[in-house]
């Protein structure tokens, strides 16, 4: 049983224990808030269904979606009114790497990626797809 101050749901599917990805908010009401990626997906937007519900106007109820492929961690749009960017640049599904940061409407967003010491990988390295 997961322990209801655990952002982990039950029913969440298993992540791989080789990469560890965390969203830190840089900006507005929520500057400062760490959000551990700790499931194979995880929705970010301004709707009660989201995993990660931040009340800002300007980020849709569904916003964007934020996973794993693989060892690799990827942003989708979800059909957002004001879009996603990923270091300035509009995008509908885009690999991330170590330190990008990700603009949901007046949030700002950086992810931070952590490879597990042993892999010999630095972290979001991996030959492109």
């Amino acid at each position: 049983m997961v322990p209801p101050s655990d952002p982990v749901r039950a029913d969440s599917e298993a992540v791989s224990n080789s990469v560890r990805a965390i969203i830190h908010v840089e900006s507005g009401f929520y500057d400062g808030l760490a959000w551990p990626l700790d499931r194979a997906s995880t929705v970010i937007g301004r709707g009660s269904n989201a995993d990660l519900v931040l009340n800002e106007a300007t980020i849709s109820r569904a916003h964007a979606l934020i996973g794993y492929d693989g060892n690799r961690i990827f942003v989708q749009d979800l059909g957002s009114t004001n879009g996603t960017l990923v270091n300035g640049s509009k995008e509908e599904r885009k690999h991330l790497e170590h330190d990008d940061e990700l603009r949901m409407g007046r949030l700002v967003l950086r992810i931070s990626i952590e490879e597990d010491v042993g892999s010999g990988e630095k972290p979001g390295s991996r030959a492109s797809a």
